[in-house]
């Protein structure tokens, strides 16, 4: 598959070079990596670093957690309720309902709404789950995963630090979410109690740790990109002698290192122009560098601003429709399954290539330069994303000494997009130094699918978290 345009080969040529990153660039990061992860957990409050933020979920689930219990998952785009029965022995149910998020909500301007729409999705969840009537003598616990950087003091609450994901709600940033969300259930009389605040994240190495004991880190490729794992409570040395006396120096405090946030220093991730130019379109320019280049909320953005520059220099669309340059102009218009599509395609023809922009853009005469040109900048994009994504996976192995070990991944990047975890895995390879004739199966460090991710996580969180309430235990800082 080829074309014989030169200028237009040239700038495919130029592209690819811009968004490869070498073995030896990938080692540099992940060196500097380590730094921050250890810098996080000496301060945490620099908003150039990574705020490595405690969980306060104590130790790892052993399968024999029971009883039922809520999730509420809110990520990027849908709000998912999942009710998780937990019958010991590794064994659960679950039954969920997704809801998507209003438009306009990301940046409304009245902070309720945003928790209303939370509760009504709870109260209809369990108003189909009890057609009879939602039981009035049972208050069912709640994990509420709540995917953006939180400060915790206790499980069962968490600060806002700032808005990712292309959220921009004004008077939730620095405020406890919980009671916000508590306000909203109390007006619904619904029996349901928040014991526990997560990160998506971390829900998603706890339900994959309750099935598969090799786990150690939970990654999330999706509308962001964040990481989690355990790490032991005597290297959290800004909290020491703040934990309480059943948590001692031995024990496995799960961290959510929101590494989104790396690199805001721009010291050693190489940054294109394209980059430059949505980070300062951005709510918040300067910072989440690391989840503006690997996220999905991202990528489509990339390829419009590749596509917008060629028609601009004259190399393609010179007889494309007013319409197709004014979508072309319109920031975040593409998402990342417009590259998804475009990787997909297999035909000789590019036929798929061709229908993706008739469907996403309504250009429906796309010639084969035009789609040729398209499908090796999603590789240029989707290999960057990839390869820069296991830098945090990396790190946090070769902080933690792990040798062997499986990453339980979500999100729909790595879930759905083409060749992502292929990518991830011969990054992984490239900077482990495995060679490239160790099947991926063979490696020793694996990412793998997560068991259901955050919803179950969710659950078996606030699972532990009951349990140690019921026990008198402490769940947060000794004076929370």
């Amino acid at each position: 598959m080829s074309i014989a345009n030169n200028k237009l080969q040239e700038k495919i040529t130029q592209i690819h070079d811009k968004f490869w990153i070498p073995t030896e660039t990938l080692d540099k990061i992940i060196a500097y990596f380590i730094e921050e992860l250890n810098r996080g957990l000496k301060d945490g409050t620099d908003p150039l670093g990574i705020p490595m933020n405690i969980s306060w979920v104590v130790g790892y689930p052993t399968g024999e957690e029971t009883g039922d219990f809520l999730a509420l998952d809110f990520g990027g785009t849908n709000l998912r309720v999942v009710m998780v029965h937990l019958h010991g022995n590794k064994k659960l149910e679950t039954d969920h309902s997704f809801y998507k998020l209003p438009h306009g909500m990301r940046t409304t301007k009245n902070k309720d709404e945003l928790f209303e729409f939370m509760a009504s999705c709870l109260e209809k969840f369990l108003t189909e789950k009890h057609p009879t009537g939602i039981p009035e003598n049972k208050t069912f616990p709640l994990g509420f995963t709540f995917s953006y950087p939180a400060t915790q003091n206790k499980i069962d609450s968490g600060v806002l630090q700032r808005w990712t994901k292309g959220f921009d709600i004004a008077g939730v940033e620095g405020h406890d979410v919980v009671p916000m969300l508590m306000e909203q259930i109390n007006k619904r009389s619904l029996p349901i109690k928040v014991v526990a605040l997560i990160n998506d994240t971390c829900g998603t190495l706890v339900a994959s740790r309750y099935v598969d004991p090799l786990t150690e880190m939970g990654c999330i490729f999706g509308t962001g990109v964040n990481g989690a794992y355990y790490e032991l409570a005597g290297d959290i040395t800004k909290l020491k002698g703040k934990f309480a006396d059943d948590i001692t120096d031995d024990t496995s405090m799960l961290i959510n290192c929101e590494y989104g946030s790396f690199d805001n220093a721009h010291k050693v991730i190489p940054r294109t122009k394209y980059d430059l130019i949505i980070d300062n379109a951005s709510p918040r320019p300067g910072q989440q560098t690391f989840e503006k280049m690997t996220a999905g909320f991202y990528l489509g953005d990339l390829i419009r601003l590749i596509l917008l520059e060629v028609y601009e220099e004259g190399l393609l669309f010179q007889n494309a429709s007013e319409e197709f340059i004014k979508l072309l102009n319109t920031e975040n218009y593409l998402d990342t399954s417009f590259l998804s599509y475009i990787e997909s395609d297999e035909t000789d023809d590019l036929s798929l290539v061709k229908k993706t922009y008739a469907d996403a853009l309504n250009y429906k005469d796309a010639t084969y330069e035009e789609c040729y040109f398209a499908k090796k900048v999603a590789e240029s994009i989707g290999t960057r994303a990839a390869r820069l994504s296991i830098c945090g996976i990396s790190a946090a192995c070769k902080k933690r000494g792990f040798k062997k070990c499986h990453i339980a991944a979500d999100g729909a990047v790595y879930m759905k997009y083409p060749y992502f975890p292929e990518r991830a895995a011969k990054g992984l390879s490239d900077v482990f130094r495995w060679g490239d004739d160790l099947p991926i199966e063979q490696h020793p460090i694996r990412i793998v699918r997560a068991q259901d991710g955050s919803g179950v996580g969710a659950a078996v969180i606030a699972a532990l978290s009951h349990n140690r309430q019921v026990k008198g235990l402490s769940l947060g800082l000794k004076d929370a």
